[in-house]
C-alpha cells in the first residue's frame, strides 16, 4: 500500500515549504508511494517498463500541482532527471524460469503466483488462465497456413520468445510466395507481447548500429515484409540472435554503453535471408526457415480474422507455454522438420555455390597426391559455373570459403605450390582438375585476376 508522506502542521507535504519545492525530498515521497526502479535507461514497475514517460509526468504532476504554480514543466523535468539517480538500481536482472503476466507471475515449472508487488524488467498484457479453452480458431489457421510438422517448430519459438533469453541462438523467417495470412501470426504476437514486441526490420539492424538499441528490453521484432536485398554485413544481426548478456549499444548523439539484449526476431517474407559477402555456416545455422502452404484457389480470406484470433489469446499463452517447456526440456534444442532443415540447406546453397562445385563431377578430383594453385582451382570453379549457369563469386571471397573449410573438404591450403610458369604461388593440396583448362579459358581468366593477386 502506497506511504503518506509526512506533513507540516499547516498540512504541507515535507518536500513543500510553501514557497519553493525541495526536488529530492519529493524524490523521495514520490518513491515512498510509488514502486519505481531506473536502469538502463529506462523506468521500471511492478507493471514492467514505462513505455511512455508522460505518465510518469503526469502522476509527478498530480503531487505538484496544489503547490507550485510557476516553472511547473521545468519542475517535472528536473524531478525526472533526479529519480534516475534516486531510484537508480543495479540489480534488476533479466528472469528467465518465469512470465510476468496481466495477473501474476508463472514459472517455468508450472507454479503460479497473484503477487504483483515486485519491480519486473517485462510484464505481458494477457492473463494466465489454466482453464481457457483450447485455441481452436488459432491451430485452424495454423494448420491451412503450415504444414504439422513446421507447426510444432512456431510453437517452441513463440514461446521461447516469453521469457528474456537467447539460449536457442535462433531467429525466426516464414516465407509464402504471398497472400497466405502468415502477417497474421504478426498481429496476433503483437497482441500477445504488447509493448514487449516492437514492428523493426532486419535490414534495417544490418545497416544501422543505432538499430540494436531500439529493440533494448523487447522481447520480439516482428519484420513483417523483409526487403528481399541481400544483407552487405551480418555481424549486427548475428550478435542480436547470440547475445547471452550485456551487449555494447549505441544511440545517436550518445556515449555508447551496456544493455542486456534479448530481442528476438520472427520475419516474415517472399523471400530468403541472403548475405552479400558472409557465407559462413554461422549465418545460416541460425535461421529456422518455414515454409507456408500454398494459398487455395478460390479461398475467401477474413478480413476480421486477427480480431478473431486475438479473442483466444489465453489459450495462444497455454499453447505457447507449452513450446516453451518442451524446449527448455531439450536444452532449447529447437525441433525441427526434415524440411526446415532442407531449406537452410537449399538458402545456404544459393548463397554460396562453391558448396555445390565442391561436390560435383567430372570437374576436380580428390587425392593426397594432387596439387593446384588457387587461380587454376578458381578458373575450373568458373567453367563449372558457366557450364551449370551459375554466377561465380569473387576470387577472393572463393579462396576464403575453401580455406576456412579445408578440414571438412580434407584439402591444405599452402602457399608453396609451382604454377604452369614455374613460379611459387598459393595453392591447394589434396585437390586437383579432372578437366583441361583451354588456352582461351586460361587467357580470359589471366586478364580477369589481376597479376599481384596474392590468391
Amino acid at each position: 500500500m502506497a506511504q503518506t508522506p509526512p506533513a507540516q502542521p499547516d498540512n504541507r507535504p515535507i518536500w513543500c515549504d510553501g514557497k519553493t519545492i525541495n526536488e529530492a525530498a519529493f524524490c523521495q515521497a514520490f518513491l515512498a508511494r510509488y514502486r519505481l526502479a531506473h536502469t538502463e535507461n529506462a523506468f521500471f514497475t511492478p507493471e514492467g517498463r514505462v513505455t511512455d514517460v508522460t505518465l510518469l509526468k503526469e502522476q509527478i504532476f498530480r503531487m505538484l500541482e496544489p503547490y507550485a504554480t510557476t516553472s511547473v514543466a521545468k519542475k517535472i523535468t528536473n524531478i525526472i532527471e533526479l529519480l534516475k539517480i534516486t531510484a537508480h538500481t543495479d540489480q534488476l536482472l533479466p528472469q528467465t524460469d518465469r512470465i510476468h503476466l496481466a495477473n501474476g507471475t508463472l514459472f517455468l515449472d508450472g507454479r503460479f503466483t497473484s503477487d504483483k508487488s515486485c519491480i519486473v524488467r517485462s510484464r505481458l498484457p494477457v492473463r494466465y488462465n489454466p482453464n481457457a479453452a483450447p485455441p481452436e480458431r488459432w491451430l485452424a489457421f495454423l494448420d491451412q497456413l503450415l504444414y504439422p510438422e513446421d507447426i510444432v517448430t512456431l510453437q517452441e519459438f513463440i514461446g521461447y520468445s516469453l521469457i528474456p533469453s537467447n539460449k536457442g541462438q535462433r531467429m525466426m523467417v516464414i516465407k509464402g510466395s504471398g497472400g497466405e495470412g502468415k502477417s497474421q501470426i504478426g498481429a496476433v504476437l503483437s497482441r500477445l507481447f504488447g509493448p514487449n514486441a516492437k514492428d523493426g526490420s532486419v535490414g534495417k539492424i544490418s545497416e544501422n548500429r543505432f538499430a540494436r538499441a531500439d529493440l533494448e528490453h523487447i522481447h520480439l521484432m516482428i519484420d513483417d515484409d523483409m526487403r528481399m536485398e541481400a544483407l552487405k554485413q551480418t555481424n549486427y544481426v548475428k550478435s542480436l540472435v547470440t547475445a547471452q548478456g550485456k551487449m555494447d549499444l549505441e544511440k545517436k548523439g550518445k556515449q555508447s554503453y551496456q544493455g542486456w539484449m534479448y530481442a528476438r526476431i520472427l520475419a516474415f517474407s517472399n523471400g530468403d535471408l541472403q548475405s552479400l559477402y558472409d557465407r559462413s555456416d554461422g549465418f545460416y545455422r541460425r535461421q529456422l526457415i518455414l515454409t507456408t502452404k500454398e494459398k487455395p484457389a478460390g479461398r475467401h480470406d477474413d478480413p476480421y480474422l486477427a480480431e478473431k484470433l486475438c479473442a483466444e489469446l489465453e489459450g495462444i499463452f497455454l499453447w505457447a507455454f507449452e513450446g516453451l517447456k518442451r524446449l527448455a526440456a531439450r536444452s532449447f534444442h529447437f525441433t525441427e522438420s526434415e524440411r526446415a532443415r532442407s531449406n537452410r540447406e537449399v538458402v545456404k546453397l544459393d548463397a554460396n555455390n562453391v558448396i555445390a562445385f565442391m561436390e560435383s563431377v567430372g570437374y576436380i578430383r580428390f587425392d593426397a597426391g594432387l596439387s593446384i594453385s588457387s587461380k587454376e582451382l578458381y578458373q575450373v570453379y568458373c567453367i563449372w559455373c558457366e557450364e551449370n549457369a551459375w554466377v561465380p563469386i569473387k576470387p577472393r571471397s572463393f579462396s576464403d570459403f575453401l580455406v576456412a573449410n579445408q578440414k571438412k573438404y580434407g584439402i591444405e591450403h599452402n602457399n608453396n605450390q609451382t604454377n604452369a610458369a614455374g613460379r611459387r604461388v598459393r595453392g591447394f593440396k589434396g585437390i586437383g582438375a579432372v578437366i583441361h583448362l583451354p588456352m582461351e579459358t586460361i587467357d580470359h581468366w589471366q586478364k580477369a585476376w589481376p597479376a599481384d593477386n596474392p590468391f
